[in-house]
């Protein structure tokens, strides 16, 4: 044990005087290690901080929530577009069905979607917001979080009352400084008394339910001026929560069951509606980010081709400077496992220090997007891992064959040079 631990404090030493000595040198060929694991760690963190963004925006549609459709998440809307559009779209009575027959739910919600109005306040008004109209329980269903104000109490939606919610965007653009809790807009020729603003949403790569810039009235207030049965004029979304996602099962039973009383169809006939989850997207993103994973792998191997050649560089010349001494280590009695250690563990530590330099690039690029752009991106551990594990694959690989010339040197041969 003595024996290895000298041999790497003396392979430490030959490192250091490898990168003191021959400063330029040593750092021209540190160089193409350092772009290889910078290529490398830098493609997957990317992928990794993108398949985080993207699944936590999908992670908002909840993973112990389903939704009823009339075509299926998981398929291309179009491979079968008119089966699909045939279908009976989405109505308030497949809600009540639910609601009344699907015991094992906890609660569901019918939601309207109508395109952009102009909203007005005063002399101020902001056009192209887009009208969300859901039933009552749709704002514990999202976990709707308020920068101001608060959500529809239950009297209030049974009622239909002219109260709305508006969007973060929204709200700062129409009232400009203003708090907008109380004030009174107008669209639909009608008046809305301002209840709450939802927190800032920001730019996220998917928005699955942008409510930055859009209003909410409930489903009850919408009724008495939108025609709340016109599928060219309003979207749709009925969505039904289980009391924990390991009920899902049999609440997608229940919901099957109930769907097809409502809507009348015989024991031989096919569903007319599709029930999807969030996990059917995070399957298809799943094999999506694994390709490009590969792609990302393949990618940094030809950059760490480069610094495989640099490494085996400055082990080849070492090797060529150090003849005689290993002429003379190998006279004394030294073993070829030891002079090949030592050439290979300098090889490593060569490599490592260059890949520690790509790996400390890589997490000052994560903090410069971080600051500029509305992104998050982070160097786990793990892919710092992945780096050091290269690295010294790196060094092993490159600095095999000159350790193995060295180790294979005749000790009186060598000595004359």
């Amino acid at each position: 044990m003595k024996l290895y631990l000298k041999i790497i404090y003396e392979s430490i030493l030959q490192a250091k005087s490898q990168l003191v000595n021959n400063k330029l040198r040593t750092i021209l060929s540190l160089l193409g290690i350092t772009i290889g694991i910078f290529s490398i760690v830098i493609v997957k963190t990317a992928v990794d901080s993108l398949e985080f963004n993207i699944k936590s925006s999908f992670a908002k549609l909840g993973t112990d929530i389903v939704y009823i459709d009339k075509m299926p998440w998981n398929e291309n809307p179009r491979d079968n577009y008119w089966k699909y559009k045939r279908r009976p779209d989405i109505d308030f009575k497949d809600y009540k069905a639910i609601k009344n027959n699907v015991k094992s739910a906890k609660q569901a919600t019918f939601t309207l979607f109508v395109a952009g109005k102009t909203i007005k306040f005063k002399s101020s008004s902001v056009e192209g917001a887009y009208i969300l109209a859901p039933t009552w329980e749709f704002g514990e269903m999202m976990k709707m979080e308020f920068d101001d104000g608060r959500y529809f109490t239950r009297q209030e939606y049974n009622q239909g009352l002219n109260k709305v919610i508006l969007g973060y965007n929204i709200a700062k653009e129409l009232f400009k400084g203003i708090n907008p809790i109380n004030k009174t807009i107008s669209f639909y020729g009608q008046k809305f008394n301002v209840i709450g603003v939802i927190n800032k949403e920001g730019d996220n790569i998917v928005n699955v339910m942008p409510f930055d810039d859009a209003i909410l009235i409930n489903y009850n207030t919408a009724r008495k001026f939108i025609d709340v049965k016109d599928p060219l004029r309003t979207g749709r979304m009925l969505s039904v929560q289980a009391y924990d996602d390991k009920n899902l099962t049999k609440m997608t039973d229940e919901i099957v069951v109930a769907m097809r009383k409502v809507r009348g169809l015989k024991p031989l006939e096919d569903n007319d509606f599709a029930i999807n989850e969030s996990s059917l997207f995070m399957k298809i993103l799943d094999s999506v980010f694994a390709s490009i994973n590969i792609a990302g792998f393949f990618i940094g191997i030809f950059a760490l081709i480069v610094g495989m050649v640099s490494i085996a560089n400055i082990m080849f010349v070492s090797v060529k400077e150090r003849t005689n001494i290993i002429g003379i280590k190998k006279a004394i009695g030294a073993r070829r496992i030891v002079i090949l250690l030592e050439f290979l563990i300098e090889a490593i530590i060569l490599s490592l220090a260059g890949g520690l330099v790509g790996i400390f690039l890589v997490w000052a690029s994560t903090r410069i997007i971080n600051n500029y752009v509305d992104f998050t991106m982070f160097l786990s551990v793990n892919n710092i891992l992945y780096g050091v594990l290269w690295s010294i694959g790196v060094g092993i690989i490159a600095g095999f064959w000159p350790a193995f010339k060295a180790s294979k040197l005749d000790p009186v041969e060598a000595i004359r040079r």
